[in-house]
């Protein structure tokens, strides 16, 4: 059973009143208890209905939560727990329970030398030790390259986002000579095909910085500009980080040989990805994507297996690349 903040307050609101024996707690007692809690720390001024302090006293006696609590009713008004001792907070974890514990323990043990993480390296020894792990291999495997140069700019640039300051960025291209100075305002970070990207505000419009070209970085005292980025609506129409605001998505369609076309069905491009015709194990795919760097990477990963039919202007960029290809084949038998 799922539970929500609200539902949690209340839980161990009454749990604490049922341990409290030096009261005689009464329904109305509990009520007014659950809707002081709330109030305290979720500064909702609302009484809770008699209903659902019922409902939860009847939750906390089943085995649904896990609780089982031992919930008496005396003198045919009063609440308690027949057993002094109890508390909803002493409940065991049973073997299923430490078994999801020591699965997500292992997720987190890869992360533990990434820089964001390092200060959980005490906390995820806490964790083994207190559910007794005892898988020593790791049965997940994320993909992560802790050498990636820019990884330690990411606790910086977290806590400038989170604390809203403005940056001045160092900044060198891999085609520029030099660092070039910027003024922006970071809004959020993004990782794609295992590089980190900031995503920021300058000069009235969205940039993304690479980490690993970032040479230093200094916090200023300008005003701070929040775009207030929703991640998802952002990057919904490309593949990668390049985003153009002002850029309508384009119509991209491609056709797959028959060998790769399971890995295009079950692997798709983008989200708005959709079959358009199937023919001697061939199919002909269609995505709504924004034209961009990433894209055309993705679309010659796929090398000989891939034919892009449109737009017009993305075949003939990616049919120029392959040419490309084939002449330094050509000049280096």
């Amino acid at each position: 059973m799922a539970l929500n903040k609200n539902a949690l307050i209340r839980y161990n609101t009454i749990d604490k009143c049922l341990r409290n024996r030096n009261k005689r707690w009464t329904l109305e007692d509990l009520i007014d208890a659950c809707s002081d809690a709330l109030y305290e720390y979720e500064g909702k001024d609302c009484l809770v209905s008699k209903r659902t302090v019922q409902l939860d006293l009847q939750n906390m006696r089943s085995e649904k939560l896990g609780y089982d609590a031992p919930i008496e009713v005396f003198q045919k008004k009063y609440y308690r727990y027949s057993d002094p001792n109890f508390s909803i907070k002493n409940i065991p974890v049973n073997d299923s329970d430490i078994k999801a514990m020591n699965d997500a323990v292992q997720i987190l043990k890869q992360f533990k030398d990434f820089s964001m993480f390092k200060e959980m390296n005490g906390v995820i020894q806490k964790l083994e030790d207190s559910i007794y792990s005892t898988q020593k291999k790791a049965i997940i495997h994320l993909d992560k390259n802790e050498q990636l140069k820019g990884l330690e700019h990411i606790d910086f640039l977290y806590q400038s986002i989170l604390n809203k300051k403005v940056l001045k960025l160092f900044y060198q291209s891999f085609k520029a000579r030099e660092p070039k100075e910027y003024v922006v305002h970071p809004q959020l970070l993004k990782e794609y095909n295992n590089r980190w990207f900031l995503i920021c505000w300058h000069k009235n419009k969205f940039w993304n910085f690479a980490l690993d070209r970032i040479e230093k970085m200094e916090k200023t005292k300008e005003v701070y500009i929040d775009k207030n980025i929703d991640a998802d609506l952002f990057f919904k129409d490309v593949i990668g980080v390049t985003v153009s605001e002002n850029l309508r998505p384009n119509t991209v369609i491609f056709k797959i040989d028959a060998e790769n076309v399971p890995y295009v069905k079950t692997k798709p491009l983008h989200h708005t990805q959709e079959m358009l015709s199937k023919e001697n194990g061939e199919c002909i795919f269609k995505i709504e994507v924004q034209l961009n760097f990433e894209l055309e990477r993705i679309l010659l990963g796929f090398g000989e297996s891939i034919t892009v039919l449109a737009p017009k202007k993305l075949k003939e960029r990616i049919e120029k690349k392959l040419k490309k290809a084939l002449e330094n084949y050509k000049q280096n038998p």
